[in-house]
Formats: C-alpha cells, structure tokens, sequence
C-alpha cells in the first residue's frame, strides 16, 4: 500500500485545492504542444506523399519525433535557469509557445514540395520548442498538483496529448483540401496562441527552494539504488511493451481488412484517441480516490484486456457479419484499455521527481518509458515479420502479464523523493 507518511500504506487522497483555471491551463498547454507536431509528423506525410515526394523526404519527416526522447540532454537546463518574478517553468513556456507561434506564421509563407528544405528547418525548430515546453510544462505542473490532486491532473496530461493528435493529425488533416497550406498554419498558429495567452495572464506560485545543480545522468541513474527505485524502474521499463507491441499490429490487420487509408486515419486518429480520453479522464478520477498500486493493479489489467480486443482482428477471429465494424471497435477499445495505465503512470513519474529538480526527474522518468515503447512497436513488427501476428500478441501478453505481476509487488511510498 502507498502513502507519503509510511511507505507501505494507502493514504487517503486529500481535498484537490487545484482551481479549474489551473487545469484548464495544463489541458492547453498539452494540447498545443503536440498540435502542429503531430500535424507534422503524421499529417505532412500524406501531403508529401499525396504530392509525390520521395521516400527520403518522408523518412526526414518521421525523424522529427526523434527531438522529443533528446530533450533529457537539456532539461536540467530548464531546472536552473530561473527568471525572479516573472516566473521559473512559466516563462520558459511562454518563449517556446512564442516560437511555435512565430514558427509557424512564418512557414505559412513557404511551400512543403517547392521550399522543402526551409519548411523542414522550420519544423525542426518547433520540434525542439515543443520539446522544451514540454520539459517546462511538466515542471510546472509537478510544482502545481499536490499528490491527491495528480490522478486528474495527469489525466489532462494524457488527455491534452491525445487532443493534440486528433486536432493535428486528423482534424486539420481533413480540413488541409479547404484550407491549403497557409490555412492550415494560421489554424494552428491560432489555436498554439491561446495557450500562449493563457500564460501570459498566469501567475505561477513561488517557491522557497534552492537551485541545486543536476548531477551528471549516470549520477541520477545511481539512485535506482534506493529502496523501492530499482523496483520502479523496472515497472517503468516493461510496461509500455506489451501494448507497444499489439499496437505495431492494428495497422497491418486494417489494412489488410480492406480499410482506405482515410478511414483507417479517421479510426486510429480520432475515434481511438477520442475512446483514449474517456479512459484517462476515468483513471484519473479513480486512482486519486483507491491509491497508487491499486490504480496501478487496475490499469494493467486494462492493458491486458487492450492487448485482448487486439487479437480478435488481427488473429482473424471476427464473425463475419461484423468484419465491417469490429475493427473500429477494437480500435477504440485498445486506446480506451491502454490509456488508463498511461494516465496512472504518470502520477507515479510525478510522485518520483525531487522538488528542486522536477522537469529533469520528470523527463528521465518519461523518456526512459517511451524509449521502451517505440522500441516495442518495431518489436512487435520484427516479430510479426519473423514469426507471424500471433507469436506477437503471446510475447504482447506475456510482457502485459510482466507489468500486472510488477504492479502487485511494487511498494511505492508516493511521498519518497528521488
């Protein structure tokens, strides 16, 4: 059991003090700062493809994700530099959200085929902009949510993410034969300043505590050492893999169902994040109330069950009449099943930063866990490729079962700090 006085025991969650304003301003900010990143990164394929661009362009393109993982090399920057009054994560948001802005005004003015090279450096730009307000974003909010407030907050974390794919990657996509090119950056541009205003009328609480320098990142990864640490990360490692897996699959299995490639778009862009944030919003709601592991225990049962609806397409085991339908289905069910964890993890990686070094505790946690689930989904395509889709779903199974049997045994004093 978890609680912040005696490690091993569940706490009741205390009354959330958080103030809607403050939420509203965590959803944005999360929300903006995949916005014209996921555009980018899933959108800009099909225009370029659309347009006939080579294969080169489009791998350049699918680098851009890379920046995000690199942003644990100058996060402990963004812990040091402090700005006095004007705020310490909030002006640091405030400059990267004014990049993108400005980014993206000015990459309305080039073309994506013609001006290639420029739109790129310019996306690379804004890729380490959101990278850094990210860094920024989760500081301030691990200085914001107190431990009982951080089940619906990390909730709107998971939600804003899963917003921003859907409005980037499928909403403007949609919009991109009305729009056009210069449309669509005003769309973002305009959407990416509101949280931009919300900032600015913002104040962020100041805090007593000393600047401490970051050791180097062997020095952090020495502290797994400490009580219950190495037992974390462990947890933090295996529990992105099994779904990272059954998700490499939902591609090939729709597309070999017959599916347009617009509406495979409009199931895993829309309609499965869509399902994902009633799942996180619900997961954030319930762990706040029965605690860490148990929340934990839950969502990997969850996960389970995502891996679970999974297979029935992918292993062919759909009635026929229902061959139309049962994928969406299964779909959205995956992301409904998945993001609870994702939501509950979370909470744990905020409960595990220190109160000196939040953003840089923060941003080793998370990049450590997505590191593990990009390199899931080539797994599980390696897999597929080798030995086919259904050795996949065991080996996704049995890393979920991994995760589940961690969950039970994990004990974790939320109130420990790294």
């Amino acid at each position: 059991m978890i609680g912040p006085s005696s490690p091993g025991s569940i706490t009741a969650a205390p009354v959330d003090p958080v103030g809607g304003r403050v939420r509203l301003l965590l959803l944005s900010l999360y929300t903006t700062q995949t916005l014209a990143l996921m555009f980018f990164v899933a959108a800009l394929i099909a225009i370029l493809a659309e347009a006939g661009a080579d294969m080169d362009r489009l791998t350049l393109v699918y680098m851009l994700g890379l920046v995000w993982p690199a942003k644990l090399l100058w996060a402990p920057l963004v812990d040091r530099v402090r700005f006095g009054p004007a705020g310490h994560y909030r002006v640091w948001a405030i400059v990267m959200q004014t990049v993108m802005v400005l980014v993206l005004a000015v990459m309305a003015g080039f073309d994506p085929m013609e001006d290639f090279d420029t739109v790129y450096a310019l996306c690379l730009v804004l890729a380490l902009a959101s990278a850094t307000q990210d860094v920024a974003v989760d500081g301030l909010a691990c200085r914001l949510l107190p431990e009982g407030a951080r089940g619906s907050g990390n909730a709107l974390q998971i939600s804003g993410g899963l917003l921003g794919t859907m409005a980037g990657a499928g909403g403007v996509l949609a919009l991109y034969p009305h729009l056009g090119w210069a449309g669509a950056m005003a769309v973002l541009g305009v959407v990416t300043a509101t949280s931009l205003v919300q900032l600015l009328a913002f104040r962020e609480p100041g805090t007593a505590v000393a600047v401490i320098a970051p050791p180097p990142l062997c020095a952090r990864l020495a502290g797994l050492r400490r009580p219950g640490v190495l037992g974390w990360t462990a947890l933090l490692l295996v529990w992105p893999a099994g779904s990272g897996m059954a998700y490499a699959l939902i591609m090939p299995a729709l597309v070999a169902a017959g599916w347009s490639l617009e509406r495979i778009g409009l199931a895993v862009n829309v309609a499965g994040p869509a399902a994902g944030i009633l799942g996180a919003l619900a997961a954030g709601r319930i762990a706040g109330r029965i605690g860490r592991r148990p929340a934990l225990i839950a969502a990997a049962l969850a996960q389970l069950a995502g891996i679970a609806v999974i297979a029935v397409p992918v292993l062919g085991l759909m009635p026929e009449s229902g061959g139309g339908w049962l994928p969406a289905v299964a779909v959205c069910l995956y992301f409904l099943f998945y993001n609870p964890g994702a939501t509950v993890m979370a909470m744990v990686m905020m409960d595990r930063t220190s109160t000196a070094r939040p953003a840089t505790d923060y941003s080793l946690q998370s990049t450590l866990h997505a590191a593990v689930g990009m390199g899931a989904i080539s797994l599980g395509s390696a897999i597929a490729a080798a030995g086919g889709a259904g050795v996949t779903i065991q080996a996704a199974a049995l890393a979920g079962m991994l995760a589940l049997i961690g969950a039970g045994l994990l004990r974790h004093p939320a109130g420990e700090r790294v």
